[in-house]
């Protein structure tokens, strides 16, 4: 187990959430100010570093030139800063876990920079960070995630949880989340998690991360994992009251469902990037919400499990390795992500928002998802339609607050 996943383990054998921001700068001093912080914060965390965007897509020359010249880069750039440099700003953090994150579809410089330092945590995955982040073919990410992952020794989360942010039914984001942590473990990685983002339903949501660690367990059973759940992706609440309430209804439902861990969202999300202060106020609010809660033993069965199970199923049993399986479950339209735009993805699948706040599936394409699961009394699928849909939950939460 590595330190990032001890760590984890650690504060849930002791019944606390772990609670995670996403910080970036790059600084190398403010990027350790911001880790200490984190440190310090009252809670049971874990430290960020995400990169910036020059790094994601692997232009290394415009962030070294943006280092030289002093311009603001959005994020860390591990890739351009020595690993010198990356070691002094983890000096003194023993026993203070740090995951790197990066959303890359070619992440091999990323890891090689990340081990170099000394770190031994981050995240992504072949089609999570492919299909709404780059321009790449899937092929070539998954070409480049399995020599990174071949060459890794560490933790690595999926982000397979997370597709799209939003509207994304609980199923294939369950059947996501497990099949790129598979690929994974096919490829030497022996400790890894599986994401889940909050969507629009507590009660969905629950249900789709227990049916997601029934699915690791028994499809990861030789590998140590954990649970993650992302505090909503999607357009974030515009009231600091309406804010602070869904970051901290993510924390309920991770403890509600059994997730070991949380990555949060500020009060400040809707407006700009938040600062160190607003992430650690983030921070001690999620844990002080966490606290509160308790695991619930039993979920209402609203077909989730079945459906994610029949995906995991339905790409398992191509031929071919893990990687192999998904590039012809795409090519196939046995899997197919709504509203994304990538041309491997096939764009046949749609979803709506049902009137008691649950993602169902309008329509599922080549899917083996049955057609009983298809509701085809939801709204039709125009513009105004996905505005409302998208706002949704800002505005209930807003609403809620006034």
């Amino acid at each position: 187990m590595t330190g990032f996943a001890d760590a984890v383990a650690r504060a849930a054998a002791a019944g606390r959430l772990v609670v995670q921001p996403r910080m970036g700068m790059a600084s190398p001093l403010e990027m350790r100010a911001g880790l200490l912080a984190v440190r310090d914060a009252d809670a049971s965390t874990v430290g960020t570093l995400t990169v910036d965007s020059y790094t994601r897509v692997g232009d290394h020359r415009a962030a070294l030139a943006a280092l030289h010249d002093g311009a603001r880069l959005n994020g860390y750039p591990i890739v351009s800063h020595h690993p010198e440099t990356t070691q002094a700003v983890l000096d003194g953090l023993t026993g203070f876990p740090v995951q790197v994150r990066h959303g890359s579809a070619d992440p091999r410089a990323i890891f090689g920079a990340l081990a170099a330092a000394g770190l031994d945590a981050t995240e992504g995955g072949p089609v999570s960070y492919c299909l709404p982040y780059s321009r790449k073919p899937l092929r070539d990410s998954v070409e480049h995630w399995s020599e990174a992952c071949e060459n890794f020794s560490g933790h690595l989360e999926t982000f397979g949880g997370c597709m799209m942010g939003q509207l994304c039914p609980p199923s294939l984001l369950v059947a996501l989340s497990v099949l790129e942590a598979v690929f994974f473990r096919f490829h030497g990685v022996e400790s890894v998690s599986l994401s889940y983002a909050q969507q629009t339903n507590a009660d969905q949501d629950a249900e789709a991360i227990r049916a997601l660690r029934v699915l690791a367990g028994r499809f990861l059973s030789d590998v140590d994992w954990h649970v993650v759940v992302y505090a909503y992706m999607g357009v974030f609440p515009r009231t600091p009251a309406g804010a602070r309430l869904l970051n901290d209804n993510a924390a309920r439902l991770a403890v509600r469902a059994g997730a070991e861990r949380l990555i949060v969202k500020t009060v400040a999300e809707a407006h700009r990037i938040p600062t160190v202060d607003e992430n650690v106020a983030a921070l001690e609010s999620a844990a002080e919400a966490a606290a509160q809660a308790a695991p619930e033993e039993s979920f209402v069965d609203t077909g989730v499990l079945a459906e994610a199970t029949a995906l995991v199923e339905a790409v398992l049993e191509l031929p071919g390795d893990p990687g192999t399986a998904l590039l012809a479950a795409f090519r196939r339209g046995l899997l197919d992500v709504p509203y994304c735009l990538h041309p491997d993805n096939a764009g046949h699948a749609r979803s709506h928002i049902d009137d008691t706040g649950r993602l169902r599936w309008s329509s599922v394409g080549a899917m083996p998802i049955p057609r009983s699961s298809v509701d085809r009394s939801g709204p039709a699928p125009d513009s105004a339609g996905l505005l409302a849909a998208l706002h949704r939950v800002a505005h209930l939460h807003d609403a809620r607050t006034r």
